[in-house]
């Protein structure tokens, strides 16, 4: 049977997040209302979350009435979201969870929003995809008037690095650029998985180059059936890029120095490189 996208997608995703838990699955939902409730005293939760406020603070600090704090301060305790010590309200365990997650909710969708390029370009059906991380990276998006823009960002963080692991769906380069598969073989500690397809065009074009970097070691190429998009690892920075399904061409590029998108980033391709094979080992079978 043969493997799709989405299904290695979502063999990965399961890997990825194996005890998550779907609100469906936690039996009754909030209401409607009371999740509404929490987005509406965020501001509240963020205000204590920084420190332990009494009422007077949490009006200069909000810029609330007295009545309005009063009902906030009632919100909290009905809510068991806080308790009063030494006239003081403080956060419970429930309600530094609640905080959390609506600052959480905040940072997710202000992060969808501001990589709505790469959403839109990588498989739509996927959701190993970690947006946070990446909300402040950079984004470069093709243009009629630059069509390349998404791949010039990308050799420039190429060329400043001297280590590149990583995965994609294409190898191909613009024509302006063609000098940039020499990259591949200058001495450069490379790591990449491929399509099969990607592979044998890869091997057609440069045997003896590509032979003789596998052999030193500079080189490594292995191949998958299916891969989501792609996956870029440089020294400093890790970088995403979604592709035009017709052309093949970069769509956009994300690129970001968050260590926590490092993680991911460096998480997803070790466990998309269990699952290739060698360059070898395909030759052979």
């Amino acid at each position: 049977m043969e493997t799709t996208v989405l299904d290695e997608i979502l063999e990965t995703t399961r890997e990825l997040d194996s005890t998550s838990v779907s609100a469906h699955e936690l039996g009754e939902r909030m209401a409607t209302d009371e999740l509404l409730d929490v987005v509406h005293h965020r501001e509240l939760l963020e205000a204590l979350v920084a420190e332990p406020l009494d009422r007077n603070d949490l009006e200069a600090r909000l810029d609330v009435s007295r009545a309005t704090s009063h009902r906030f301060t009632r919100w909290l305790e009905d809510n068991d979201l806080a308790s009063r010590v030494d006239n003081r309200f403080t956060l419970t365990g429930k309600g530094q969870a609640y905080a959390d997650a609506i600052g959480h909710l905040e940072r997710d969708l202000r992060a969808a929003t501001a990589l709505a390029p790469l959403l839109e370009s990588i498989c739509e059906a996927h959701r190993e995809f970690v947006v946070a991380p990446f909300a402040d990276g950079a984004v470069t998006t093709a243009t009629p008037a630059d069509p390349y823009a998404p791949f010039a960002r990308f050799v420039q963080l190429l060329r400043e690095s001297d280590t590149f692991r990583g995965f994609n769906t294409t190898h191909m380069v613009p024509p302006m650029l063609t000098e940039l598969s020499d990259w591949l073989f200058d001495g450069s500690d490379v790591e990449l998985i491929y399509l099969p397809e990607v592979v044998d065009s890869l091997l057609e074009t440069h045997p003896e180059q590509v032979h003789e970097a596998v052999e030193a070691g500079h080189l490594s190429l292995r191949t998958r059936e299916a891969l989501p998009y792609g996956l870029a690892i440089f020294d400093d920075r890790v970088g995403v890029a979604g592709y035009d399904d017709q052309t093949g061409m970069m769509r956009v590029f994300v690129d970001s120095d968050s260590a926590i998108a490092r993680g991911w980033a460096e998480r997803v391709f070790e466990m998309y490189r269990d699952r290739s094979d060698p360059i070898r080992e395909r030759s052979e079978s």
